[in-house]
């Protein structure tokens, strides 16, 4: 049986911590099938990022480096995947189910002639199935892939991070990727700078709602996250409202997070919001309205005005850091 391929997300060349939840699902099925598994870096002067990768006790980590790779196109990465996979005769490949890995390993799949398995949460018997949320979350089902390569995204906040142990070999790969045949062309990457951290990694993520009622209010969330070292995040029905950026939005159709504090204020709880919030370590939620189904879920739930509360506890926290 082939080895497990884990396609690796940089950027700039920084190694997305992220991975490491791929890597630790990779780690578990090999076990499982008694076979290994291999890192994937793809970019243009990876250097440090197959360094970093390499601390994961893979069998090998592959790398494509290669100015054709400064940026990510879902057209030229989803190539150099498919053919590493080929060639390897890797028998799973996969990656996190994060924005990047969403966009590229259905591609993959489709060049591979691979049946596809999304936001993996957990793993059945023998290795031979794959576990999975549908309707939001509120049923698993259990997959079996019949196709001989199989592909999957790993949602980031059901697996462990994988910890750093053994130095593997670092191989450059040749690959056969011509630049002329591209569809695509990268025109530019618009970051959003913000020198808070990034929701899916955050040990703290505090959240708005629709009861902000409007996009100033957000100044109440964003103060608290400040003061607590944290993420801001949002349902989808404040990005909607354009209370805030999409970057922000958490829930099924947004980003995915398991901080070890979630604060959400405003926020009814919708099974797809819940979906993308559930797994937090300790959940506080603050809305006027008791039958709100966040209290379903939360360890804290506090029957309040937000525009009360939310002042009330930033100042709390300024008297006692001595603000």
């Amino acid at each position: 049986m082939g080895n497990i391929l884990v396609l690796a997300e940089q950027r700039d060349g920084i190694f997305k911590s992220g991975t490491l939840a791929a890597v630790t699902f990779a780690k578990q099925v090999a076990g499982m099938r008694g076979c290994g598994y291999d890192i994937l870096v793809i970019g243009d002067g990876v250097d440090s990022v197959a360094a970093e990768a390499a601390k994961y006790g893979a069998g090998k980590v592959y790398v494509v480096d290669k100015p054709d790779f400064a940026n990510y196109l879902a057209q030229s990465y989803a190539f150099v995947t498919a053919e590493v996979a080929k060639a390897t005769g890797a028998s799973v490949v996969c990656s996190v189910a994060s924005t990047t890995g969403k966009d590229c390993l259905p591609r993959v799949a489709t060049r591979l002639e691979a049946g596809m398995a999304s936001d993996v949460v957990g793993i059945g018997e023998g290795g031979a199935t794959f576990i999975r949320p549908t309707w939001a979350g509120n049923v698993l089902e259990e997959v079996r892939i019949q196709t001989e390569v199989q592909v999957v995204t790993v949602r980031p906040t059901d697996f462990d991070k994988a910890e750093a142990g053994g130095a593997s070999p670092i191989e450059a790969f040749a690959t056969a990727w011509d630049g002329g045949t591209m569809k695509q062309r990268f025109v530019e990457f618009r970051a959003s700078d913000s020198s808070r951290p990034d929701i899916s990694d955050a040990k703290v993520v505090i959240a708005g709602g629709r009861g902000l009622k409007a996009k100033d209010n957000f100044a109440l969330v964003e103060q608290l996250a400040d003061l607590l070292g944290g993420a801001v995040g949002a349902t989808r029905a404040a990005v909607d409202a354009e209370y805030i950026d999409n970057d922000y939005q958490i829930g099924q159709t947004g980003k995915v997070c398991a901080p070890d504090l979630y604060i959400g204020a405003g926020i009814s709880g919708a099974i797809q919001h819940l979906a993308g919030m559930k797994n937090s370590k300790v959940i506080v939620a603050i809305n006027k309205d008791e039958e709100a189904p966040i209290f379903s879920v939360a360890d804290y739930g506090l029957v309040a005005d937000l525009f009360k509360v939310l002042p009330e506890l930033t100042q709390a926290i300024k008297n006692h850091k001595g603000i």
